[in-house]
């Protein structure tokens, strides 16, 4: 890697732990309001896919190490057994994704429309499974908590999830210009 993708995915793993705690006292059926999921997509949309899943993956692990930078201002080892840790797992997932989105298609409204729709739903598949399997095996379930009932909980964070996802990808084309970057499909290779 070089020094200024070094740099690079620093500003998006700091990012990452400010768009965990911008509403630190906000939650949704114990599920924190966050930012996150709008710095993983601009991440992948933005660096690619490599460098993207790359600082997602930094900010996974400073976090791990005990940085206070997962919701809530939470960091450590025993984040692993949070329910919501999941959602930080998929973070990595959804700027590979969405970042391989804009390296290989020609974007257009289908393309941003397929890329924010498959980091929705990696972000839910891995995140809320994560959370049934941590309330079911580890951590004290509400009474008669179901797999529908996780998956319903997500329901209140669906429409603000679809407006950060739009515009994350409203974002990513304004700072390519703004950087004067050419789209990372343009790019030479490394």
């Amino acid at each position: 890697m070089k020094t200024k993708d070094i740099v690079i995915c620093a500003l998006f793993a700091a990012l990452m732990g400010v768009g965990a705690n911008v509403a630190p006292l906000l939650t949704i059926g114990g599920v924190p309001i966050t930012l996150q999921l709008l710095f993983a997509i601009v991440a992948g949309g933005l660096i690619g896919s490599r460098l993207g899943a790359f600082s997602m993956a930094a900010y996974l692990f400073i976090g791990l190490a005990g940085a206070p930078i997962f919701a809530q201002f939470k960091g450590g080892p025993g984040s692993i057994f949070s329910p919501t840790f999941g959602y930080v797992i998929s973070f990595i997932f959804v700027a590979y994704i969405v970042g391989k989105f804009f390296e290989r298609e020609r974007m257009n409204w289908f393309t941003y429309i397929g890329a924010g729709s498959l980091a929705i739903l990696v972000n839910y598949v891995i995140g809320t499974n994560y959370m049934y399997f941590a309330f079911k095996y580890w951590v004290a379930a509400p009474e008669g908590f179901s797999y529908l009932m996780a998956w319903s909980w997500m329901g209140a964070y669906l429409p603000l999830d679809i407006g950060v996802t739009i515009l994350s990808l409203v974002l990513i084309p304004r700072l390519q210009k703004a950087l004067k970057r050419q789209p990372i499909a343009n790019q030479p290779a490394a």
